[in-house]
């Protein structure tokens, strides 16, 4: 097989791993990410196919050392992050797994991730309830009313 009729077949592994993983179907991911690092590897490859491991396999070393390298060749892909949260979730380790999500919110903005925070982060209650979370009155009277121990 030619390079770039391995790289396309990577490709095409690739995106049927990250559907079947977006379905739940872990172990069907397992294998076509598996085939695609195979094939070609790289980072997101890696990445992906570490979450999977950790979740079908149990090894999740191995898998936090696959993520950590994702990161290390590729830091500015939040997947890397995704994965890697997750990972460490598996783990039990939720205060890790932050961390890891805020981190890679840094880089760019992933909806799955900000997804996962909401899910694991319980918030205060709005402070003004009749303005948006985001608005930057209702963050900024947050701030001062923590400064002072109110809130």
């Amino acid at each position: 097989m030619t390079q770039s009729m391995s790289n396309q077949e990577a490709d095409r592994l690739f995106a049927k791993g990250l559907n079947a993983l977006n379905q739940g179907r872990i172990l069907s991911a397992l294998s076509c990410f598996e085939k695609a690092i195979n094939l070609e590897p790289t980072p997101l490859t890696a990445s992906y196919f570490a979450f999977c491991i950790a979740k079908e396999r149990g090894q999740r070393r191995k898998a936090v050392s696959l993520c950590e390298e994702a990161i290390r060749q590729d830091s500015g892909n939040s997947a890397h992050y995704l994965n890697l949260g997750r990972i460490l979730l598996l783990n039990g380790n939720k205060e890790g797994a932050v961390k890891v999500f805020r981190a890679g919110l840094g880089y760019e903005n992933n909806a799955t991730i900000v997804a996962e925070l909401d899910r694991l982060v319980t918030r205060k209650p709005l402070v003004l309830p009749f303005l948006k979370r985001g608005n930057p009155i209702n963050k900024y009277v947050g701030f001062v009313l923590a400064k002072l121990g109110i809130r």
